[in-house]
């Protein structure tokens, strides 16, 4: 066609990668989430809440940071520190 060749990738790899799929009730909130594991972050999960339609990668320097999640996810503390306590199980 004819975009086709005006198209610029700066890359375009295919890569398996594990998805785990993981709903759970906090106080505060109901999460969904698609937390997936690949080569391409450095060893970071990219983490999907697929209900607030947001996302973050993520390793255990973002969830020690001040304010990242509640950031990332628009999130109220409360509900940013079930979700940080959660992803703290599997993020080292």
């Amino acid at each position: 066609g004819l975009f086709m060749e005006d198209r610029f990738y700066l890359y375009d790899e295919k890569e398996d990668t594990k998805t785990r799929f993981v709903s759970f009730v906090g106080e505060n909130q109901r999460f969904d989430l698609a937390i997936v594991t690949s080569e391409r972050f450095y060893g970071k999960l990219l983490v999907l809440d697929m209900q607030g339609n947001c996302f973050a990668i993520l390793g255990p320097d973002d969830l020690a940071e001040e304010g990242y999640l509640e950031h990332a996810f628009r999130l109220q503390e409360a509900e940013a520190e079930e979700l940080r306590s959660f992803l703290e199980e599997f993020i080292m």
